[in-house]
């Protein structure tokens, strides 16, 4: 089951009401208790500058590490793109029988990977690794096949050149896996929640309380959603799109045409 940072707009939602919250309570504190005196705020002064910054470093972090993660998606997708490109091509040195039965299933398994990355739902990901799983097992049997009665450096490259195909989308699969450790995001959040603690301990009138309270919680949950829709290879806006795929599966269709 997915957690909550796989949907941007939940995280946006319950950080906000957190951060917003967090900055009340301090705010309700801070009128519980005398004002601080000149040197006691010089100092605080110093402890919230300290934790925006850290804060500032944790959010310049983490979006390294989510932009990372897709750019990392985004290359394999480009890699599973050429690799079935090139063994399609690689496919005439087989036999004609068999290099026109590869060719269709590689048609067959291009079409569940592009689908694979426009999926959203958890069903449509299991029916599509199944179908994909299979069609691996059929074009690895039909290669392997074919390669075990004519063994020829020629045909050892149509065999590589499966091997390749298979192998992206392992590499894809993990990349999709892969995404900012649970702890990054709670540390993350737990320095958001005691910077907005301090900066409504620190607001000294109620019409600060009341209006300028509100930004920090609502620029720092901005920076959380656009953390988490570029680590949500699933349900973010900001997703892979097949380019290079797409770009195959229409070369493939103007080939057959021909």
């Amino acid at each position: 089951m997915d957690d909550v940072t796989h949907y941007p707009v939940i995280v946006f939602i319950l950080s906000f009401l957190a951060l917003w919250l967090s900055a009340r309570i301090g705010w309700s504190l801070m009128r519980k208790k005398p004002i601080l005196d000149e040197e006691l705020r010089e100092d605080f002064g110093r402890i919230l500058a300290g934790m925006l910054t850290l804060l500032a470093l944790l959010i310049g972090f983490s979006f390294s590490m989510a932009i990372s993660r897709y750019d990392l998606r985004k290359t394999y997708e480009e890699a599973e793109a050429n690799a079935i490109g090139t063994e399609y091509v690689r496919v005439d040195s087989l036999p004609p029988t068999d290099a026109a039965a590869i060719r269709v299933l590689l048609r067959n398994y291009l079409e569940q990977r592009v689908l694979f990355y426009r999926a959203h739902t958890e069903q449509d990901f299991q029916r599509i690794n199944v179908k994909t799983t299979q069609l691996q097992k059929e074009l690895w049997s039909a290669v392997h096949a074919s390669a075990a009665t004519n063994q020829t450096p020629v045909v050892a490259l149509a065999v590589a050149g499966m091997n390749d195909v298979l192998n992206s989308q392992g590499y894809t699969q993990a990349a999709y896996w892969n995404r900012i450790p649970t702890a990054a995001w709670a540390l993350l959040i737990a320095m958001a929640v005691g910077s907005c603690l301090l900066i409504g301990y620190g607001s000294r009138s109620a019409k600060a309380g009341s209006r300028l309270l509100p930004i920090l919680p609502l620029g720092a949950s901005i920076a959380f959603m656009f953390i988490a829709d570029l680590d949500a290879p699933r349900h973010g806006i900001i997703r892979v799109r097949p380019q290079n795929l797409d770009s195959l599966a229409e070369s493939l269709r103007a080939d057959r045409a021909k």
